[in-house]
């Protein structure tokens, strides 16, 4: 089940009215294969980036499930969140 099945499974709870139940800042981390990024894009390629499908990225998303972020490394995407003033949590 995704975060958006379980969000639309709560009875009246919109995926806003969930990103801001208390915790409007808070984002989470997961990682993503960059075949997903890929995948995403017309071309399925993103012309100036040499990415491997199989290589492992970490995503940094508000908890509506919106991506804001991708970055490399775990480290970064939850240091990028802080800098912005966000809570990040992780997502396994």
């Amino acid at each position: 089940m995704t975060l958006d099945s379980k969000i639309h499974a709560l009875p009246g709870l919109t995926p806003e009215a969930f990103a801001a139940l208390g915790a409007p800042d808070m984002v989470y981390v997961r990682p993503i294969r960059a075949a997903e990024i890929l995948a995403s894009t017309a071309s399925g390629r993103i012309e100036g980036i040499d990415l491997d499908p199989d290589q492992v990225l970490y995503a940094v998303h508000r908890a509506d499930g919106e991506r804001l972020a991708i970055l490399g490394d775990r480290d970064s995407a939850v240091a990028a969140a802080v800098a912005h003033e966000l809570a990040p949590v992780s997502v396994h």
